[in-house]
């Protein structure tokens, strides 16, 4: 544990601390670490995902980059792909029953999942484990004494469990094995903290109950806040279309950044990066930083500045980026140089469907070579090497057949 040598106690909370939003019990994460210290070993961190959806976006990364620091201290982080409990559909924050899903498809996210958590945490410092590994040969009699461990009351205290129940509304009772299959990774794994979202501490909660009642010490909860998404309301979320991937092309995600509400600056800067911005920023100049610097830590600096310069002149100076890509347009669509509004939108696709198409130009989102169309029945003057421009960052350069 080389990393704990040269640093105290109170440096190493300081560190792992920062940003937490709740530490369950309180004050127990310096138990752990005296333990750890007394005891030279590292500890033990948890973090499960259930692979139920195929990419990652800035949201995920805060617990992520948590673990991160556990393994520059000389910890062990353990990522738990809950292969099993995905086909059983976590019910954490729905409000009605998730469908299940297929092994195959889970099989296939969580190879997405492992290609893209490399990019936070450090593979070789990093134990990989599946919770079908014994939730799977779990027998009937185990489910049945595993359930006992809890009452319905208790299951009910869970806020999304007691909203749908008082609404009458139907909840599986495969969705109240949920948290008891979860939380019994903690036994299986024996870990000493587990690392979560907010949205997550009953089932951890769950965990310690189950590794105390097994006559194990009950494992900390560390449990990080959600992030909005771009719209700065709703948590970040591919579902709700305001999610950042780390994935995503350098120029998306730094336009996805400075698109942010300026109150979420300081927030994304404490949770998703190493060293707090700058003092003194303005507004806009703090989301550049915060832009470049995610921009930065997923895909390089050179792509950074790339996006950085790009922004800047397609949307300080109005320039047509130079990738913009090419469309050859179908023989006649183009008549005595003008074409129907609509029919480009589709035909480039930029927009997916007529009714789209028509929408967009409503909503006076559609420009050709810098001029507003407002009436989506008009046919626009186009000649070869048009752009068309949808919101501030979809272009199309056209390229008109000779007759």
């Amino acid at each position: 544990m080389a990393g704990l040598h040269s640093i105290t106690i109170d440096e190493e909370l300081a560190i792992l601390r920062r940003g937490v939003a709740h530490e369950i019990p309180k004050d127990s994460l310096r138990e752990k670490l005296e333990l750890s210290r007394r005891e030279k070993r590292p500890m033990r961190i948890k973090f499960g995902v259930d692979p139920s959806a195929p990419d990652l976006h800035l949201g995920h990364t805060v617990p992520l980059r948590k673990l991160r620091q556990f393994q520059e201290l000389g910890h062990t982080v353990i990522f738990l792909i809950g292969d099993f409990t995905a086909r059983i559909g976590d019910p954490t924050g729905v409000s009605v029953t998730r469908p299940q899903l297929n092994e195959a498809q889970v099989k296939a996210y969580a190879q997405t999942y492992l290609d893209q958590v490399w990019r936070v945490l450090d593979q070789a410092k990093t134990e990989v484990r599946y919770n079908s590994e014994w939730a799977g040969k779990m027998t009937f009699a185990d489910v049945i004494r595993l359930a006992g461990k809890y009452t319905v009351a208790q299951i009910l205290e869970r806020d999304d469990f007691a909203k749908r129940y008082g609404e009458k509304k139907p909840i599986g009772v495969h969705e109240f094995l949920y948290p008891l299959v979860q939380g019994y990774d903690s036994v299986a794994l024996r870990d000493d903290i587990e690392m979560c979202s907010t949205d997550q501490i009953f089932n951890c909660h769950v965990g310690r109950v189950l590794q105390q009642d097994a006559g194990m010490p009950g494992q900390s909860i560390l449990a990080m806040p959600l992030i909005e998404g771009t719209d700065g309301v709703a948590k970040m979320s591919k579902s709700k279309g305001n999610a950042i991937g780390i994935t995503e092309k350098p120029e998306d995600m730094y336009g996805k950044v400075l698109s942010l509400p300026d109150v979420l600056i300081e927030k994304f800067a404490l949770l998703l990066l190493d060293e707090p911005l700058p003092a003194g920023l303005t507004p806009r100049d703090a989301k550049h930083a915060l832009a470049k610097a995610l921009v930065t830590a997923y895909h390089g600096a050179a792509a950074a500045e790339a996006a950085a310069t790009g922004f800047d002149k397609v949307f300080v100076k109005h320039q047509v980026p130079d990738d913009a890509p090419e469309f050859r347009l179908a023989p006649g669509l183009v008549k005595d140089g003008r074409a129907w509004v609509v029919r480009l939108l589709t035909e480039t696709g930029l927009a997916p469907s007529k009714n789209e198409a028509n929408r967009l130009v409503d909503q006076r989102a559609v420009e050709v070579d810098g001029t507003l169309v407002t009436d989506p029945k008009s046919d626009v003057p186009v000649h070869d090497g048009s752009i068309l421009k949808v919101g501030k960052r979809r272009f199309a350069r056209l390229r008109v057949p000779e007759d």
